[in-house]
């Protein structure tokens, strides 16, 4: 399992009475394969993971394990206590996950020796690889550089960073902690050029949901280090990136794609589409850089 090349976190399409959409998921995760995706990851942030109850989440992780074939599928690991998390790193194998992403816990936002012993219990729970995710805007607890050297020191099958604090130099920081023992991944849509500078080599991706191709070669123009090139795609690219970067983040990535006609704008409330002044300046934005949708 290598977190490397574009991972998809991918969204939940659900059906009109609230449940998910099984047969859309399989479509999209074939699509994302199809379209370059080296993993796929359910569950997360932009999965809606926080409203799925945990059997939903199972359910989920298997049919994208069926859709995806020999394209590992990583789920979010996140629950409101320590006891489900693990529960769920233990399902999450037996249907055939072949590594994790693991999340601090919902709600309760302790002391990091809180937040350590819930990655401990996790890490300690699978032999599965995984990818400790650490956003503190979103989740409220920040899993410092040399707090997570700490963890990988005391865990082997811990490979991998999601860094989604916004600040590249927490890259640079892991890489000079670490050096080539963990595997660095970009969190944020619009700092990929910034992370991939910086030594990433793995972008955990949102828009990527609506438009795979041009994040595929978003991603490799950057690692082949052609830079002119990268930046002239990057920068068409970054008014819908930036979508990934606000509280309705699910809402907006959504709607690009349904504007493409990939998906509904259903939601698992409490979150409700894009409305108001805020759904027409998304609108103008897509439809401003769909017209202009350079050829890839």
């Amino acid at each position: 399992m290598k977190f490397q090349g574009v991972l998809p976190a991918i969204t939940t399409e659900f059906t009109a009475d609230g449940e998910i959409d099984h047969a859309f998921v399989r479509q999209h995760v074939a699509w994302q394969i199809e379209s370059g995706a080296r993993a796929i990851i359910p569950c997360g942030s932009l999965g809606e993971g926080a409203t799925l109850d945990p059997d939903e989440k199972v359910a989920l992780m298997r049919s994208c394990v069926e859709a995806a074939g020999d394209v590992p599928v990583v789920p979010g690991i996140a629950a409101a206590s320590t006891r489900t998390a693990v529960w769920l790193c233990r399902q999450a194998r037996e249907v055939g996950c072949r590594g994790l992403m693991v999340l601090p816990p919902y709600i309760h936002k302790g002391p990091w020796g809180e937040m350590e012993a819930h990655f401990d219990a996790l890490l300690t729970a699978t032999e599965l690889p995984c990818m400790l995710y650490n956003n503190p805007p979103a989740y409220g607890v920040d899993a410092l550089p040399e707090r997570i050297a700490r963890l990988a020191e005391r865990h082997a099958n811990l490979v991998a960073v999601k860094e989604s604090s916004g600040d590249a130099r927490r890259v640079s920081a892991l890489r000079a902690l670490c050096g080539e023992r963990l595997q660095l991944c970009v969190g944020l849509d619009d700092m990929l050029l910034e992370g991939v500078a910086a030594g990433a080599r793995g972008w955990v991706a949102g828009l990527v949901n609506a438009l795979p191709r041009e994040s595929v070669q978003l991603f490799d123009l950057a690692v082949a280090g052609r830079d002119e090139q990268a930046f002239a795609l990057y920068s068409w690219f970054l008014p819908l990136l930036r979508l990934d970067t606000v509280p309705e983040f699910v809402q907006l990535i959504k709607l690009v794609q349904v504007e493409l006609g990939r998906g509904t704008e259903r939601l698992r409330a409490p979150r409700t589409p894009a409305a108001g002044a805020q759904r027409e300046e998304a609108l103008a934005v897509i439809r401003a850089a769909l017209a202009s949708r350079p050829k890839v």
